[in-house]
């Protein structure tokens, strides 16, 4: 199940709103078990993890799965949607026995691939390394299980705590540069895991940010703005056609904007600022997880950061940059 996770992840820039999945193929043999295939969900709308693991068997010349166990982090589907059920095809192959890290909570298959599967005679167990299966697919559980897009904030701040200097509409200053080159990389890597970004209005006039993934391999998140009082205006970088902008007019409430994604079927959304969304997502109480970058420069005044108590110890330092990840228990189910 363990490289099933390891499978998984290598489609995780290019799968959503699909979960990540990895499978692999043992067969029992009188010298042992031996691993004959493996497989993964490569990319949206293309073949599932368990199509592939089967045809690289064959490729391998093994035709006979009677006495084959697979193995998948996730339930195999047993509905028809962009392609056919896969606990169909384990039971036109025969396979022998299944292991499952958890259900998909995907009502049109929670619990069906499985029944299928056991009312066909396969030996199925379900529950190995359930909570690294979730963890890894935590964004798509959101979706389905609480009908909202999982949220993540994230911001740099300076060690005397400010996100930035003052500035002005009229004054065209440049932002404070306080990330170095590789968190730069560490935060377009957010960007690539996530469907959807998001910033404030002052951000948006402020910054004219582009919010591209330039600086990893993956997609373009879909950007959200936030601007009720219709003042960004449209020739700026955030309107471009490097990807799709959704922009919230009528009701910026954030329940609202979350409930509005999750009808999109946006599984995830990462909020780069500003200050005031910052703030009042943190007050909802309605995100997942932070990340919080604190440069060793300080500047004595500024627009302050979120007030929240980071851990003792940083998850990781990077020249001089110590980056906090933290992540919330009251909501993570």
């Amino acid at each position: 199940m363990s490289r099933c996770l390891q499978l998984a992840r290598l489609g995780c820039y290019y799968v959503a709103p699909n979960p990540m999945v990895g499978a692999v193929l043992v067969c029992h043999t009188a010298q042992g078990e031996q691993l004959v295939a493996e497989g993964w969900h490569r990319v949206f709308g293309g073949p599932h993890a368990e199509v592939n693991c089967f045809r690289q068997a064959q490729e391998r010349g093994v035709n006979r799965f009677d006495n084959c166990t697979l193995y998948v982090n996730l339930e195999p589907c047993s509905h028809y949607g962009k392609t056919p059920p896969c606990a169909n095809l384990l039971i036109e192959k025969g396979i022998h026995s299944v292991v499952v890290g958890q259900l998909d909570p995907n009502p049109q298959v929670s619990g069906r691939g499985v029944q299928m599967l056991r009312q066909a005679g396969v030996d199925v167990r379900v529950g190995v390394m359930e909570k690294d299966c979730r963890w890894l697919n935590r964004r798509f559980l959101c979706l389905h299980e609480q009908h909202r897009p999982y949220v993540t904030l994230k911001w740099a701040q300076t060690s005397d705590g400010y996100l930035d200097t003052i500035r002005t509409l009229d004054e065209h200053k440049q932002p404070l540069v306080i990330s170095n080159t590789i968190t730069k990389q560490l935060v377009h890597q957010m960007r690539a895991e996530n469907m959807a970004i998001m910033v404030g209005t002052r951000t948006a006039l402020l910054d004219n940010p582009r919010l591209m993934t330039t600086r990893w391999a993956g997609r373009n998140p879909v950007r959200i703005l936030p601007d009720r009082h219709h003042i960004v205006p449209r020739s700026f970088r955030i309107f471009s056609d490097d990807s799709p902008t959704i922009v919230y007019e009528q009701n910026t409430d954030w329940h609202f904007i979350l409930d509005d994604l999750a009808n999109r079927q946006i599984h995830s959304v990462l909020v780069e600022g500003g200050q005031v969304w910052l703030n009042t997502i943190l007050t909802s109480g309605l995100w997942d997880e932070i990340h919080v970058e604190v440069a060793p420069q300080t500047i004595g005044h500024g627009f302050p950061a979120p007030t929240i108590q980071l851990p003792a110890q940083p998850d990781m330092t990077v020249q001089g940059h110590q980056l906090y990840q933290m992540v919330n228990q009251n909501r993570l189910s």
